[in-house]
């Protein structure tokens, strides 16, 4: 979407407005069945198209249009720049959208964790990259256990030792497994760009129970620098050690059919640099405070790329107090990350998210007078995290429950 000139107010207030986004896939999206959905209203936890905003709160909703629409822009965008993506299912946690993504174009879904690998894999979705090396003897026997069960999954490795050891583990199972070897920019994952990591493919490459795919490289810094064409320069700039190791892998002979990273922030600047393959974006479907404030390309100060789709409803708990409204969303709803969370519809509205169970919002002006047991919508601070906190996604469309999403991959840490 292009909005040169919309203001920050317009932007959040057409994101609450529910405008109707292009419809590219079947509007039966995948989700809970029938039969699940039926049994939910039977025990009195769902009523089949209930209004969002008769939810019980907390409670963490997407809007399918909105989401769809991103997942449709991200699509066009990268086509016509001629890579391809491969998002982050850590931003989601839950198969059924990564089902989504897959079927919106996208070669395939990263997992941060083994257990996100587990619970992807077990909801039904086998192209998975596995961008943080697993070091232990039981992670790299259960990643390995996938490949066994799962021959599209492909494992990150930064350390020659951990290749060994990987390739053991393969050797035990009977299988040959792939791998990609992470490249770092920065210092906090990945070898070193240059002499090592070039050493590193090359180890691989001997491996017996090993087959190399090329590379991944992800800048996760670059990816919040405020203004586009600083963040599009910055980022080009502090790839280049990584082109160059893809560039000696590649002239030495290596496989160098993956070439993969970037992010949300720079889904559309990665393309510049020669032989990338594809981006790991992931906030993109969902939005938040943190990406709203980066600027884009046609809108330096929002982002107005992607629309938020994703929201936590809230009620208003107390009124007593003039200027000052107290929620039932506090950081066990939306974290303690910054910026704090969006009021949808209210610009004057300050909200902290600093209690537990609270959130305390201040204003001098308001929309409207507010009483206990209103609800606000808000746009989430950081959408990974807050997405940890719930066990449940309400997939809505015209603001009606379409479908309940389990957040599978909850808590998935090891």
């Amino acid at each position: 979407m292009t909005l040169p000139s919309v203001s920050r107010r317009g932007f959040l207030h057409s994101v609450g407005a529910g405008a109707a986004a292009t419809m590219w896939i079947p509007k039966a999206v995948a989700g809970y069945t029938g039969v699940e959905i039926k049994a939910k209203a039977d025990a009195g936890t769902l009523g089949v198209g209930v209004s969002k905003w008769e939810l019980d709160t907390p409670a963490l909703c997407v809007d399918i249009d909105k989401l769809e629409q991103n997942i449709a822009t991200m699509k066009k965008t990268i086509t016509a720049n001629g890579i391809a993506s491969r998002p982050h299912s850590k931003t989601h946690k839950t198969p059924a959208i990564a089902k989504m993504q897959l079927a919106g174009g996208s070669i395939g879904i990263c997992a941060a964790k083994v257990s996100e690998a587990e619970a992807m894999f077990a909801g039904g979705v086998e192209k998975i990259l596995m961008t943080t090396c697993n070091l232990s003897p039981h992670k790299i026997r259960r990643a390995m256990a996938i490949r066994k069960a799962n021959r599209q999954y492909i494992q990150a490795v930064d350390n020659p030792e951990n290749a060994r050891d990987l390739n053991d583990a393969a050797k035990e199972l009977g299988i040959v497994a792939d791998v990609v070897v992470d490249v770092a920019v920065g210092t906090r994952s990945g070898v070193p760009a240059g002499e090592k990591a070039l050493a590193l493919a090359q180890l691989v490459d001997t491996l017996p129970n090993l087959t190399l795919r090329g590379m991944i490289s992800y800048d996760g810094g670059v990816q919040h620098f405020k203004g586009f064409k600083y963040r599009s320069e910055e980022a080009v700039n502090r790839y280049a050690p990584s082109l160059e190791t893809y560039e000696a892998m590649k002239k030495s002979g290596l496989n160098t059919e993956i070439f993969s990273g970037g992010g949300s922030g720079t889904y559309n600047i990665m393309h510049k640099v020669p032989g990338f393959t594809d981006v790991q974006a992931g906030s993109y479907i969902f939005m938040d405070a943190q990406y709203l404030e980066i600027g884009g390309e046609q809108n330096e100060k929002i982002f107005t790329d992607f629309t938020p789709s994703l929201t936590v409803m809230t009620t208003v708990l107390n009124t007593y107090f003039p200027g000052r409204l107290t929620t039932d969303a506090g950081s066990k709803a939306l974290t303690l990350n910054k910026p704090d969370a969006i009021v949808i519809g209210e610009e004057g509205f300050s909200y902290n998210a600093g209690s537990d169970e609270f959130g305390a919002i201040r204003y001098e002006t308001s929309n409207k007078t507010y009483k206990a047991g209103d609800k606000l919508e808000l746009i989430v601070p950081h959408c990974d995290p807050a997405v940890n906190e719930y066990d449940q996604i309400y997939a809505t469309r015209n603001d009606r429950v379409e479908a309940i999403w389990q957040v599978a991959a909850r808590g998935h840490s090891q």
